[in-house]
């Protein structure tokens, strides 16, 4: 049994328990409505939401040969770049939350345009100099610098993980990277690093601790996205509540 296959029966046998339980909130919902009004139920009514021994078998062996299997060693290249663009979205979820937060510092800051552009009398002009006084309408190095570096990071981690995303669909690539391994007699899961770049359109896989990488350079080349499309992209979900075709 692969390990997808165990998680399969694992789903299977909670299916099973789940509309047990289920099914016994709409007996008891029922019971408790006709006890009210003199009906009388009648034995064993609640038998359909009992979970019987089988199905607590079932779980338990499910639940044990998931546990115990191995799924941190991918035995292929496309597990491996699953595992490797699960890490990154991970990853990329939080530089999101820190980047939303930078950004709500720079937006406050910048409130203070729609003031400025009404300030023509004195006072108001006296007002708006007090509110650039203070932190909060106001733009820092630091600030800056927090922005522009969340940024970047989402940047980064969005790259990677669409590289690896990419790389798990691409047949032609994982079928390279499968023959490597199957040929030089090690598991592809054991590699010790992997590294993406765009610039070159190449993954390096290194197996060892010598240093020494292979690369497989030039397999994402139909997958690239300019900031163009990423743009355009952006205001589509932002208008339709969906990715483009």
């Amino acid at each position: 049994m692969t390990g997808q296959e165990k998680i399969d029966y694992l789903i299977e046998s909670l299916g099973a328990i789940k509309n047990r339980v289920t099914d016994n909130g709409y007996n008891t919902v029922g019971a408790v409505g006709y006890a009210a009004l003199g009906g009388v139920v009648v034995d064993d009514a609640f038998d359909d939401g009992l979970i019987t021994q089988t199905e607590l078998d079932a779980y338990l062996e499910a639940h044990d040969l998931v546990v115990n299997h191995d799924y941190e060693t991918a035995t292929t290249a496309q597990q491996l770049f699953t595992q490797e663009y699960t890490a990154a979205m991970n990853d990329l979820d939080e530089a999101i939350d820190v980047l939303a937060d930078a950004s709500a510092e720079i937006l406050t800051a910048t409130g203070i345009m729609e003031i400025a552009a009404t300030a023509d009398t004195s006072p108001e002009q006296t007002a708006l100099q007090g509110m650039m006084a203070t932190d909060e309408y106001s733009i820092d190095q630091a600030e800056v610098d927090a922005y522009n570096q969340a940024v970047a990071q989402v940047e980064n981690y969005a790259q990677q993980a669409g590289a690896f995303m990419a790389a798990a669909n691409n047949t032609e690539l994982t079928a390279s990277i499968d023959s490597y391994a199957t040929q030089n007699n090690f598991v592809v899961g054991s590699y010790t690093a992997i590294t993406y770049t765009q610039s070159i359109d190449e993954f390096v896989i290194n197996w060892d601790t010598d240093g020494f990488g292979s690369g497989w350079q030039g397999y994402l080349e139909d997958d690239m996205k300019t900031a163009a499309d990423i743009y355009a992209a952006g205001e589509y979900v932002e208008e339709y509540g969906t990715m483009p075709n």
